[in-house]
């Protein structure tokens, strides 16, 4: 049987009040996943071993991605062949499949690569909201944009400057910090949703 709300057109505010509803059902799943991810975090960070290994999580989740994306590159190669750029395709594949393979059979390699891409963009984007900071100086606000490129240019480089020393622990540390971060969120949303 319906109700008398069947009749009228779901609107965005009723859809996300459903979507609220199942969400607030689960709270403690959230709760559970943020607990989950700060541990994980914290094991971490909690000691070189932990950096390491999350260093090599790390990379053997970008080598993981780089060789899907590799394999779905050149199928599409193969089911685009008519429009031309075959092989430009083709070899954007082929450059994602052996990065990938390489991440897996040198992990060594590939997260002393993946530092020192880390440690150059952190400066570059650093460098790029510095100037957006100075173009926005008299808004409010802009002195957090420029303290945000200060601290991404330092970051930069520390990490380029102790390269490749710091290539085993780095990306483990990066790691360990976002589900720290990432972990606190869930919980407080988890938390935030059983309020309601």
């Amino acid at each position: 049987m319906s109700t008398p709300t069947d009749s009228f057109p779901s609107t965005p505010a009723r859809s996300l009040a459903g979507h609220l509803h199942e969400l607030r059902a689960k709270w403690g799943w959230f709760v559970a996943l943020g607990i989950v991810l700060i541990i994980a975090g914290a094991i971490a960070l909690g000691s070189s071993y932990g950096l390491v290994v999350g260093t090599l999580v790390s990379v053997y989740y970008i080598g993981a991605m780089m060789v899907v994306a590799g394999i779905a590159q050149i199928f599409h190669a193969f089911a685009v062949k008519g429009w031309g750029g075959f092989f430009f395709w083709l070899l954007d594949g082929l450059l994602y499949l052996v990065a990938g393979v390489i991440a897996f059979t040198n992990p060594d390699l590939a997260a002393a690569v993946l530092t020192l891409l880390l440690g150059i963009s952190l400066i570059v984007g650093g460098l790029f909201r510095l100037v957006a900071a100075f173009k926005l100086r008299p808004a409010a606000g802009w002195g957090w944009i420029l303290f945000s490129a200060v601290i991404a240019i330092i970051l930069g480089i520390e990490i380029t400057v102790q390269w490749p020393i710091n290539s085993m622990w780095i990306l483990g540390l990066f790691l360990g910090v976002d589900l720290i971060f990432n972990g606190f969120t869930v919980l407080m949303l988890g938390l935030g949703l059983k309020k309601t």
